[in-house]
Parts: C-alpha cells; structure tokens; sequence
C-alpha cells in the first residue's frame, strides 16, 4: 500500500524486487493520498499499481481521509486476499492500512517501524500514526538499532528486523538512472548560475504552519540578501498554507528560486549538486548523508535522531536569527561545514530489500 510519494520512493525497490523473485507476487494499492507527486514517482519506478482508490480531495480533512480509506480498502483486500499486507512510515495512508489489515485479520508488515520524536503532536499526525501502526502490525522492519530499541520499550517484541531504511535502496538505484542521462537535468536546471553555492530547501510540515513557517522564509529572505554568493532553490509543496507565505516573501528576489513540485530524481539531482539543505522532510535528512550533504532540520523535534548524534544533521528550529546563524556557519566556516559533510549515513547500507524479503519469504515456509 502507498499514498504518497515518500511511500512510493521507499517501497518501490521492494516492489520491483519482489516482482523478480520467485515466491513473491506484489499487489500494488495506491490510495492517491497525493496525487500528481505520487503519479511521478510511479512512473519513475515503473510501477503500476492494481488498484489506484483515488480518495485525494481538496481541502481534505484526517478524518474524511481516513473513512475513505478504510471504505474503499474493505472492497480491496476482499476482492485481493494478500498472504500479508505491507505498509510504509507514518502516513494517514499506511495508519488505514494497518488497521484494515488488522480488521481482516491479514499479517501486517511495518517498514520503517520504530521512529520517534517523543512529542506526539510533532510531527503530526505522523508521530502518533507510527505508535498506532506498531501496535496493529505483525512484523517490524526498524531502519536502527535505535528504532528498534523504542518497539523495544513499548513492549513490542516479536520479529523485529534490523533492515536498514529502504530509501537507500531506492536513492542508489535513482543516481544512477540519472547518470544515464545528465543532459536531461542540466538542461532542466540550467537558470543556475555555475558559480554559486546551492542551498536547497524543502519545507512543508503542517505543525509549523502559520508563524513558524512565515519564519523560516523570513529567514530565506535574509539569507538571500545577505549572501549573493548563494542561491537558494526551493521546489514549492502545493499546501496554500505553505504557497502563500512563500509567494509573499520570497517572490521575485533573485537568488531565490521558488520551483513547482520536482518529480524524484530532478530532486536528487539537485541534492547530490547542493552545498546543504535545508529540510523538514525525512526524506532529506536519510538521503543527504549518503551525498555528504549537511542537513539543516526546521523543525523542534525530530523522529531522525540517528543523524544528529553522527553529526550529519542539526537541528535548527523555525526562529529566524537561528536559521540564518546556522546556514552562514556552514557557508563560511570550512572545518565545521566537513565535520558535517563526512558524518556519514547511519541509517544503512542500501541493501535494506533483501534483509527485508528474506524475513518475510522465511516467514512465509514457516
């Protein structure tokens, strides 16, 4: 099951795995929680799904979105009758889907099981969908020790495995798609001025939403203004509560660059050329280490603890001042700026499938 495209992304080289290997038939149900990202991802992994639910409505609310999955996932899983039904992370999507498993009394199989900021309202509502999930499902796929560690003391027991995070998987099989063909995002990216640092930024939480977030573009401003030597890239997330601040602010200044949504791999492209990134995707804060990329967290908590004890990422919060202190550290300062780079990635090895398949197909001969 997949709604969004981080859940595309992260279960697509599983799919595709699974597909090739005999003993295994995946059945691919996308929800459509996301709609056109979703369909890009898709289609960059080559994947069709058998059922696409479409339930993505404007100015949908949680609960709507979680009634109509459970409706339509009922007639989905009556008509499919999977041997297991498997979920990815936190979002609305995978919640329903662990829940409708559980309902038809399907094992359940959590990938990405075990993160945890310890604040269930941030992020939200992902922080308290992960918890939920780990109580329905039947097999725990932990990306860390450490996130093994939290199923651990919530009393969660039974088979869990140590994968690694899938998103490795998924971003060393994309670069080098991508380096098939480097003309293609040159060509895309060539308004970039050669001789200027990128900061790349992504930033759409929904718990920042309002003052915070008008502060990290308040902060993008000032960065901007104060540093010609950079230019700032920004794929905007199409949220009207992110569009418009960002419109406001940051519209028409020269060295910011205010993007549509960027399918996956002109993301990676950018994030393999960027100087940092600025982020409060998790997405980011998994993929950038692996590129020595320091990662720059807006938000107050994160379920990514990993990266900040390797020291590969920081957090920097929503406050202004600190945001701009943070990102002119890194562009100035060369020995903190490599201390950051060479941190290394602590959350895998980018051979999370086969770990992950290989648990399952022995728990299938069992």
């Amino acid at each position: 099951m997949l709604g969004t495209r981080p859940e595309a992304i992260k279960l697509a080289p599983l799919i595709r795995t699974m597909a090739q290997t005999a003993g295994f038939q995946p059945v691919v149900c996308a929800t459509g929680q996301h709609k056109e990202m979703l369909a890009q991802a898709l289609k960059f992994f080559q994947i069709k799904p058998q059922f696409n639910l479409k339930i993505m409505r404007r100015n949908q609310t949680l609960s709507g979105l979680t009634a109509r999955l459970l409706s339509k996932l009922d007639k989905v899983i009556n008509k499919s009758r999977p041997d297991c039904l498997m979920v990815q992370g936190d979002t609305t999507t995978a919640l329903a889907g662990a829940l409708a498993g559980y309902y038809h009394k399907i094992p359940v199989a959590h990938v990405e099981a075990g993160l945890r900021s310890g604040d269930k309202h941030a992020p939200y509502p992902e922080e308290l969908n992960r918890i939920l999930i780990s109580r329905l499902a039947d097999y725990h796929f932990a990306p860390t020790q450490a996130a093994a560690a939290n199923l651990k003391k919530e009393g969660v027991t039974k088979n869990i495995l140590v994968s690694g995070n899938t998103v490795l998987d998924a971003l060393f099989w994309s670069l080098r798609k991508i380096k098939e063909n480097p003309r293609t995002y040159e060509k895309y990216f060539a308004f970039l001025a050669k001789n200027k640092k990128i900061i790349l930024v992504t930033g759409h939480r929904r718990e920042s939403f309002g003052r915070q977030f008008e502060n990290i573009c308040l902060a993008l401003r000032d960065l901007a203004r104060r540093n010609k030597d950079a230019q700032i890239v920004y794929p905007v997330h199409l949220n009207p509560q992110v569009q418009k601040p960002v419109a406001k602010i940051l519209k028409k200044i020269p060295n910011v660059h205010l993007l549509k949504p960027l399918a996956y791999p002109y993301l990676l492209w950018l994030l393999d050329k960027c100087y940092l990134a600025l982020t409060d995707s998790g997405g980011l804060q998994e993929e950038a280490p692996s590129l020595g990329k320091p990662v720059l967290v807006l938000r107050k908590v994160t379920e990514r603890l990993e990266g900040l004890k390797t020291g590969g990422a920081q957090l920097v919060g929503t406050d202004r001042k600190n945001i701009v202190r943070q990102v002119e550290k890194l562009l100035t300062n060369k020995k903190a700026y490599k201390k950051m780079a060479s941190a290394g990635n602590p959350y895998g090895d980018g051979r999370a499938v086969f770990k992950i398949l290989n648990a399952l197909f022995y728990k299938k001969r069992v």
